[in-house]
């Protein structure tokens, strides 16, 4: 039976707000009647959306807070007055214990800047990262890093994979996640040095949960070839919006491709059925989530402008990690790996 489990929300993040939290997390609730959410934001716009799902309403706590943080924010300026701040009340939520994950659609760099001071990082580890799911033809795959640093060195893509394998055990109930490292070509003579230094990095980690395949292309991640694809933030986020933006294109196309005459219209017609699992499987909103991986607690970002399909899924996925012990197993490896290195340097 599952634990229940309580989950903090930012619910003035994003573009709508309460308007898509609440009833996003209602979604979740039905798909996970354990859950329990404490939601921090104005009370005044809270409450009446609230009012509208009365299991969700029997389940939730309202903290007023009545400072948010904007889309618009830089980190910088929502660190100096975010103490108190929606945002900053649901990861002090978690750093106190009283909830197990906290989920926010709002400012991605407010809420990373956030995170590193509210819940730290675990482990020694020198960056978190973060992590997405990835739609594949075999399933799923988790990327890392997807826009939570511009650049890294070789340890730090090491320990991307490490906190990436970490969060496949979790979601993916795989004992020695296969994990690959994102490279312009297969060659062990590719890339430049930081990838090359990490790919010899991951070749040596005998003994921790992690099954190293060695370099893979750009085109290999939607294929599954392996369950975690490391790279670096910035060519990460790149790839993450690029596919996104190609999954629309290819709607688009066939969209216009099955109106385009009455013949096309009656073929639609016969293929509704492979439509309809086509249009699922290529719904953004199905895999809406990023987890900071790094940090001493969960906290999930969610697109700031998805809908309550989408939060949902954002709120599952913090369901899952926290139902899975993410931050202990996370821990636990980035320890032993740091352990290695230091053991090394001694000798």
């Amino acid at each position: 039976m599952s634990e229940p489990q309580v989950i903090a929300l930012d619910a003035m993040g994003g573009d709508h707000g309460p308007d898509v939290i609440v009833p996003g997390a209602a979604i979740s609730l039905v798909r996970h009647p354990s859950l329990s959410f404490r939601l921090y934001g104005d009370e005044a716009k809270i409450t009446p959306v609230l009012n509208k799902h009365e299991a969700m309403a029997r389940r939730s706590t309202v903290v007023h807070t009545p400072i948010a943080i904007s889309m618009e924010e830089k980190p910088s300026q929502a660190l100096r007055r975010g103490k108190g701040s929606s945002m900053w009340m649901a990861l002090e939520a978690v750093k106190k214990g009283e909830a197990h994950a906290a989920v926010s659609a709002g400012n991605t760099g407010a809420l990373m800047a956030m995170s590193k001071l509210v819940l730290r990082p675990v482990a020694d580890i020198e960056r978190p990262a973060i992590a997405a799911i990835w739609p594949t033809v075999e399933g799923e795959c988790i990327v890392l890093d997807v826009g939570a640093n511009i650049g890294a060195s070789a340890q730090q893509l090491t320990e991307f994979a490490l906190m990436g394998a970490a969060m496949a055990r979790a979601l993916f109930h795989v004992e020695r996640p296969t994990v690959g490292l994102l490279n312009v070509g297969v060659e062990e003579i590719k890339g430049n040095d930081d990838v090359r230094q990490a790919h010899t990095m991951l070749k040596d980690t005998a003994g921790l949960p992690i099954d190293y395949k060695g370099f893979i292309e750009g085109d290999q991640i939607g294929q599954g070839v392996v369950d975690v694809v490391v790279v670096e933030g910035f060519a990460g986020n790149i790839a993450l919006r690029t596919a996104e933006g190609t999954a629309k294109q290819i709607g688009s196309y066939i969209r216009s491709a099955l109106t385009r005459s009455m013949l096309s219209k009656l073929g639609a017609v016969l293929a509704q059925g492979g439509l309809k699992v086509l249009k699922q499987k290529m719904d953004p909103r199905r895999v809406n989530g990023g987890t900071f991986l790094g940090l001493g607690g969960i906290a999930i970002k969610s697109h700031g402008g998805t809908d309550a399909l989408g939060f949902a899924s954002a709120v599952d996925l913090a369901y899952e990690m926290a139902q899975a012990g993410l931050t202990a197993r996370l821990t636990a490896d980035l320890e032993a790996f740091h352990g290695r290195l230091a053991t090394k340097a001694a000798s």
